[in-house]
């Protein structure tokens, strides 16, 4: 993807540069359980370092609003940092900006590396604040993000500090807005998005954007029972917005407009109640007993999901099809993203995928490193997918 600058070729010897990711990541008890953003965030970092800079690390933990709280402190993040960077040494200050960041900075050699403590201790971070941009962008002489997941917010560390910086787009940025340009930017067609999760209120921008983009779009989840009660079939108990009927028929008609195939559910599999080991049966979408619950896709619509991505190049994922956290409704997810992994590794499909429940969904179905590109990155992915212009990503534009 073009329109922004990367650190090819950038002279970073001797220079102090700061580097905006994320290290939000979960902890418990003191201990990290997922270190998946460290370790995607680390090359950058150590290419840096490697190549003689002085890294100051910047990141947000948690929502602490503008105050100290001890608790989304990223000292204990210092240890699995360094890990990550096969045992280099990490020195930490307990502030972002003023006296103690500046002389944490100051004694940092060529090659060596800092962590600052949250940026969000300070209020002026989700605000944008300017005074604090420029607080920040004085410890260093270039600005990079590696943090696509924090740039759809408009903050002093994402998107203020590169007014006052040469900016650049790290290693993770770039090979997650050149994935993303790969899906939808310029894709091989035919392309398919596959869309899921439990309610259609959350993704309207995102499906009015995909059906200007996809040649079919295969829709499951809780969602996909809003369509198929908007086109007269009763559902039963299952989760179902019926405020939305209309909306839902507006989405169906555009579809037909944009000559955008909607794929829904032609056979379900249904239970009376949602728990682990509950009685199912698979019957027609039509076929939903009053009483019943759908609560994931059936067999028959695996086959046409699978069928249409041997037939596309492209595929855009966000969302699981069917209740995966439990057993059996995990079924229908399992066997169309194991699908679209087999079609990946054998080089007849570019497959990207990422948002809310997504990651989860296709670790549980064992895929992740099997697709072509999973972006951790959340609420930033969602709205890419959605067409928005990214803050943090716009402020790396040439």
């Amino acid at each position: 993807m073009t329109g922004y600058r990367t650190i090819d070729g950038v002279d970073v010897a001797g220079k102090r540069v700061l580097i905006r990711v994320d290290l939000n990541v979960p902890v418990q008890d003191g201990r990290v359980t997922d270190a998946t953003r460290i370790e995607r965030v680390a090359p950058t970092i150590a290419e840096l370092a490697e190549r003689g800079a002085k890294v100051i690390v910047l990141s947000h933990f948690g929502r602490p609003k503008g105050e100290r709280v001890p608790a989304m402190s990223l000292k204990p993040l210092v240890a699995p940092l360094a890990a990550a960077l096969k045992g280099r040494s990490v020195a930490f200050s307990d502030d972002c900006v003023g006296p103690e960041a500046e002389r944490t900075v100051a004694a940092l050699a060529d090659g060596q590396i800092a962590l600052l403590e949250n940026v969000r201790y300070h209020a002026g971070e989700e605000k944008n604040d300017a005074a604090l941009a420029k607080q920040i962008a004085a410890l260093g002489d270039l600005y990079v993000n590696d943090a696509f997941s924090a740039a759809h917010r408009a903050h002093a560390s994402t998107a203020g500090i590169a007014r006052y910086l040469p900016s650049y787009a790290g290693r993770l940025m770039q090979a997650e807005l050149d994935a993303l340009h790969r899906a939808l930017g310029k894709p091989a067609h035919p392309v398919t998005a596959v869309v899921g999760g439990a309610k259609v209120s959350t993704k309207l921008t995102l499906l009015g954007n995909l059906i200007g983009k996809v040649d079919t779009l295969a829709v499951g989840g809780g969602m996909a029972n809003t369509f198929l009660n908007a086109m007269g079939i009763e559902v039963g108990r299952s989760l179902c917005e019926r405020e939305l009927v209309d909306t839902a028929c507006a989405i169906l008609e555009r579809a037909k407009h944009e000559r955008c195939r909607i794929l829904l559910p032609s056979d379900v599999v249904i239970a009376h109640e949602f728990k682990a080991g509950a009685a199912t049966e698979t019957v027609a979408a039509t076929a939903v007993p009053p009483d019943a619950m759908i609560l994931d896709i059936g067999p028959r619509t695996v086959k046409e999901i699978v069928g249409v991505l041997e037939q596309s190049r492209t595929l855009v994922w966000n969302g699981p099809l069917g209740a995966f956290e439990i057993a059996p409704f995990d079924a229908g997810t399992v066997a169309a993203a194991r699908a679209a992994a087999a079609l990946t590794q054998a080089k007849q499909l570019l497959s990207v995928a990422g948002g809310g429940d997504t990651v989860a969904a296709l670790a549980h179905a064992g895929v992740v490193e099997q697709f072509s590109y999973v972006s951790t990155a959340g609420g930033a992915f969602l709205e890419w997918l959605e067409g928005k212009t990214l803050p943090g990503v716009a402020a790396l534009g040439p």
